[in-house]
């Protein structure tokens, strides 16, 4: 760390504001051009800005799981494979084996080069795909046994622009293998669009000020954010954790996949040291990280467990050491292992007991756990539509998501969805999903009950249900806290668990953990999504916020009574007597 910068406290915000106005502007335009409902409905994309030894500088909001670990593996792939760069070039990269997170996330990587040739900057946009040309119309085949069986088309950095033009062969090899080819096409030039817009803007701000001005600030911004880091560690309590989770019994891990991960604060030091290497090897399932989903997870873990402010970039990134081994499940999986669902089922998992070992150091530290898995609700469907012209289309869909997790200060946040996404997805319009595809949506409701009890409660979980119009479709889907629930922190408790049905007639009947599933006419797919972990003892929770969780029908009176304590009288007003009676520790001395 520099300790003589060149900026003072007023110039780096300016500029950091700068580079920040410069990655939205690239998430505005991925925003509103971009053809799939993943898209422009979901907006699971991403947008950031490197140096070029690749270094991440700037990121958008964007899901977590994209930018926080795996953009710098990516960018140090790009000089590996073209150590040569010129303006007008620009890279495709989806390679899980090449710092990507999973294979459907399609990035644009593009250098940007000064009048003189010297490769400055470069600027990423991810986004995640309709379809990627896997062997069944999902891009999430978490049952694949390797790669070979998910069956994706893999682009570890391929040129795809070359002096601004695009590679034709590339675009039609594309075309030939994945299912809407006219929607990737527009997906395509969004992503393009976007990150020329991003190159564009940076050489506008060095005309403004200068590349060596950019530069100095890169560095002193990296150095700044490191101070930061480093002051909020070192006024954590020194500590080991370990802590373990699990995830369910899956096609291809029958027994579940358990997870083990040490957790070491070093206080004087100012390093949270995370080691990932006692966890099994790769399994036959779709469900490996790679080394990008791997390291974002677990630092997704730490960041939710301190001081927010502290920005994310690779300045406070030093400050975060994760170890890993290569050929494990939760480490660096290598070519051919499966890495189809690495940024959702098990990312989740470990970022969630990774803040909740953080939880273990002390009150007012980490989180409870946020839910994980891709229920039917968030299912990849394919089909046909009859509106159409019977054309065909993919896509997947948002309908209802995870509980958020219960922490040190807050409730669960209701849309949060999962660890890796962060609540930076949207949740779907059911009538923009009903207008897109052939699909009735029955049911879109909180799951009562399902939250995870605390003194602050995790979000509750969504009951949603929804079946064909005059046609069938195909659903594929990733669930996963069936069997092991969200766990609470601190005395908090699990969420509600998860579970997925067919309802035919007026009957439900438990289908598989991950499709795929027809749904004919007349029939609909019904799920249950996670509820959050609580966070703290659900006897301390102020006894009126679980007044008002029984009035907005989240929490019955019952368990209000059972649960935390608190009684409510016919106008569902807090019976304060009968409460505090309730709440009495129980008499352990005999008399």
């Amino acid at each position: 760390m520099n300790s003589e910068r060149r900026f003072d406290g007023a110039q780096l915000a300016v500029l950091s504001h700068r580079f920040q106005a410069i990655v939205r502007k690239m998430q505005n335009t991925l925003a509103r051009s971009g053809r799939s409902g993943v898209l422009n409905t979901a907006r699971d994309f991403s947008c950031c800005v490197l140096t070029a030894p690749g270094d991440i500088l700037m990121a958008a909001q964007s899901p977590p799981i994209h930018v926080m670990g795996g953009p710098d593996l990516q960018a140090r792939s790009l000089l590996e494979f073209y150590p040569d760069l010129h303006a007008g070039d620009a890279f495709l990269h989806n390679s899980p084996y090449h710092g990507n997170t999973h294979a459907a996330d399609h990035s644009l990587l593009v250098p940007v080069v000064d009048r003189d040739g010297r490769h400055r900057f470069t600027v990423l946009a991810k986004a995640h795909q309709a379809d990627c040309g896997n062997s069944v119309p999902t891009t999430y085949m978490a049952s694949a046994r390797d790669i070979y069986e998910e069956g994706a088309l893999i682009f570890p950095v391929v040129q795809v622009q070359r002096e601004y033009e695009d590679c034709k062969d590339i675009i039609r090899m594309c075309e030939m293998r994945i299912r809407v080819p006219e929607q990737w096409w527009g997906d395509y030039l969004a992503l393009m669009g976007t990150v020329r817009i991003g190159e564009r803007a940076v050489l506008q701000l060095a005309d403004e000020i200068g590349w060596e001005a950019l530069e100095d600030f890169s560095s002193d911004w990296f150095d700044y954010s490191e101070g930061r880091m480093k002051a909020v560690i070192q006024a954590l309590p020194a500590a080991r954790v370990t802590a373990t989770t699990a995830h369910d019994p899956f096609p291809g891990v029958p027994d579940g996949i358990p997870v083990s991960v040490t957790v070491e604060v070093d206080p004087v030091e100012g390093i949270i040291d995370v080691d990932l290497r006692d966890n099994i090897d790769c399994v036959p399932s779709g469900l490996n990280l790679s080394e990008a989903t791997s390291r974002t997870a677990a630092m997704i873990g730490i960041f939710n467990s301190i001081d927010h402010t502290v920005p994310h970039n690779q300045g406070s990134f030093r400050r975060i050491h994760i170890r890993l081994r290569e050929n494990c499940v939760v480490g660096i999986a290598r070519h051919p292992a499966s890495c189809s669902a690495a940024t959702t089922n098990l990312s989740s998992r470990l970022g969630n007991v990774v803040q909740r070992a953080m939880a273990e150091i002390g009150e007012g530290i980490g989180l409870a756990e946020v839910g994980t898995g891709m229920s039917p609700a968030e299912a990849v469907i394919s089909g046909r539509d009859p509106r159409q012209g019977n054309g065909s289309y993919v896509n997947q869909l948002f309908l209802g998501t995870n509980g958020g997790p219960g922490g040190p200060h807050a409730d669960g946040w209701l849309t949060q969805d999962d660890l890796g996404s962060g609540g930076a997805l949207l949740l779907d319009s059911v009538e923009i999903d009903e207008l897109k595809h052939p699909i009735v949506v029955h049911v879109r409701r909180l799951a009562i009950d399902s939250e995870g009890a605390g003194m602050h409660r995790g979000a509750p979980g969504l009951m949603v249900e929804y079946g064909p119009l005059d046609c069938s479709f195909e659903a594929i889907y990733a669930n996963d806290g069936a069997v092991n629930p969200m766990a609470g922190a601190r005395g908090g408790s699990a969420g509600g668990q998860s579970h997925q049905f067919l309802r035919d007639g007026d009957g439900l009947v438990a289908i598989d953990v991950c499709g795929p599933v027809v749904v004919a006419e007349g029939q609909s797919l019904v799920a249950l999504t996670n509820g959050g972990g609580g966070y703290g003892d659900p006897l301390r929770r102020d006894a009126q916020h679980v007044a008002d969780d029984v009035a907005q029908g989240w929490v019955t009176s019952g368990r209000a009574a059972e649960i935390y304590g608190v009684v409510l009288d016919r106008n569902g007003d807090v019976d304060e007597v009968a409460t505090a009676c309730r709440r009495q520790p129980p008499d352990r001395t005999g008399s």
